[in-house]
C-alpha cells in the first residue's frame, strides 16, 4: 500500500474502507426515577459480575456477536441486603456494529430490563 501511495495509484475502496466490526455495543442504564432506592445495582453477564451501578449511572460493554444473559441483582449499599436473582435473566442478542440500549426497571418488585427504543 506504501508503494501504491508513492507512485500515485488510487486507493480501492476495500484499502479505504473501516475495518469490520467484531463486536456489539450494551449498553444499560439506570435512571433516578425508575428504581428509586440506594441500593447499588450488580450487573451480571453470562453469570459474572461485569458492573456495578448507582442512580443515575449508565455502564455500557463491548461483546462478541452471540446471544449473552443478563441477570441483575442489588449489591448492598446504605441499609441493602445483597441478593442475586438467580432464575431470572434477560437473554439479549447482541449483532456485530449494532448498538443495543436497556433501562432497568422494577417489575412486581423485582429488578427487569426494558429495551430502550431508538
Amino acid at each position: 500500500m506504501f508503494a501504491a501511495l508513492l507512485c500515485g495509484a488510487p486507493l480501492s475502496a476495500a484499502e479505504l474502507s473501516p475495518p469490520p466490526a467484531y463486536y456489539g455495543v450494551l449498553i444499560v442504564s439506570r435512571d433516578r426515577l425508575e428504581v428509586a432506592t440506594t441500593c447499588d445495582i450488580g450487573i451480571y453477564l453470562q453469570d459474572k459480575l461485569a458492573a456495578r451501578i448507582y442512580q443515575g449511572q449508565s455502564a455500557s460493554f463491548n461483546l462478541p456477536p452471540g446471544t449473552v444473559a443478563i441477570r441483575l441483582g442489588y449489591m448492598g449499599g446504605l441499609g441493602c441486603e445483597p441478593s442475586f436473582e438467580q432464575i431470572r435473566s434477560t437473554r439479549v442478542q447482541i449483532e456485530a456494529g449494532a448498538v443495543q440500549q436497556y433501562r432497568i426497571a422494577l417489575d412486581l418488585g423485582s429488578l427487569t430490563l426494558l429495551q430502550v427504543q431508538p
